[in-house]
């Protein structure tokens, strides 16, 4: 029984282009400016949001912290949603490595309204931090893929520029939400100060992220990537595959959006799941659980019949389609879903 892995977009294989690409790549050091591979690629990624410069690192986290670091001072306070991915998944890097505060809200679908962070910036006082930092994630993986929309940032970024606030993005599957809307990346991510993105998510690199902004923001990051421990050299090898990946692979995430949007609507069917199709917006599938089985049971019954598959919470589990996943291989996983369920 071939598994259909459905844990994360993660999980793809390099094609056998990428491969070809990777083989072929040119190289030389990077950590002394020598890798014309990795110099293309922080070019074209750079060219494609309409920034200065670019910079590649080897993993989302390792860019989203960088950014944080360079964009701040220690004991500032920073505003993010409750559920992103700067607090659940990285390791309490803001107060690890800049000395942020984190104040976690609560908020629909991720966004961080215009009014929420009017109303969550502190008064200047001798006693409390400065808010200076907003952060928001697009599109947002624990919310279920879903959008932020386009004109609630626009007016985040005014009340940031009223109050002098730094608004970087987590933009790791920023491509997806580009794809869904038909709005050009520059337009998408013009508001941000600092934007990360990710390259081995739906793009299907095998590894990288890169940190996007002006000339002055990256050679700030660059030397903050040395401290990280991110300073590689014939790093060309792997940046080849993230070449590869943006100028073959955004279009056709809209393949990975309606196999999402097939198994959100054939799942819904079932009495023992429920699914919010309304936040089925891209390519990730939240199944909230209405049986007594938990999450981590029921992802092990999954696995019997050979699809994989991340519980997301007690009663919640994820789905994610990417590039190793067609749409025959979904209608195959609905029907072994539905074996276990009926």
């Amino acid at each position: 029984m071939k598994p259909i892995d459905l844990r994360s977009d993660t999980v793809t294989k390099p094609s056998a282009g990428m491969r070809e690409a990777i083989f072929t790549a040119e190289v030389g050091d990077d950590v002394l400016g020598d890798d014309p591979t990795v110099k293309e690629l922080e070019r074209y990624v750079a060219g494609l949001f309409e920034r200065e410069a670019a910079l590649y690192v080897p993993s989302g986290t390792m860019a989203n912290q960088i950014c944080l670091k360079v964009n701040s001072r220690r004991g500032w306070e920073l505003l993010c949603d409750r559920e992103c991915h700067v607090v659940n998944y990285e390791c309490a890097g803001p107060v690890v490595h800049s000395g942020l505060l984190v104040n976690l809200l609560t908020t629909e679908r991720g966004m961080i309204t215009a009014e929420m962070v009017r109303e969550n910036i502190r008064p200047s006082s001798l006693h409390t931090p400065d808010t200076r930092m907003v952060a928001l994630e697009n599109t947002h993986n624990r919310h279920g893929g879903t959008i932020l929309p386009q004109d609630e940032i626009l007016r985040v970024r005014e009340v940031c520029n009223e109050f002098g606030l730094i608004l970087h993005l987590d933009g790791a599957r920023i491509w997806n939400a580009h794809v869904a809307t038909g709005v050009s990346l520059a337009e998408l991510t013009r508001p941000f100060d600092s934007i990360s993105c990710c390259l081995s998510k739906g793009l299907g690199a095998p590894i990288g992220s890169v940190m996007v902004g002006s000339n002055e923001f990256i050679k700030k990051c660059l030397r903050e990537r040395k401290l990280f421990g991110g300073g590689m050299r014939q790093v060309g090898i792997i940046a080849a595959a993230g070449l590869y990946a943006v100028k073959n692979n955004i279009a056709r995430l809209a393949d990975d959006h309606a196999n999402a949007r097939y198994l959100a609507e054939e799942l819904h069917q079932l009495d023992s799941l429920e699914i919010d199709l309304s936040r089925v917006q891209t390519n990730i599938v939240v199944l909230q659980l209405k049986m007594e089985m938990d999450s981590t049971e029921l992802a092990g019954k999954f696995k019997e019949v050979g699809v994989l598959a991340l519980p997301f919470g007690p009663k919640k589990m994820r789905l994610v389609t990417h590039l190793d996943v067609s749409r025959a291989d979904c209608e195959e996983a609905v029907g072994r879903i539905k074996s276990i369920l009926n």
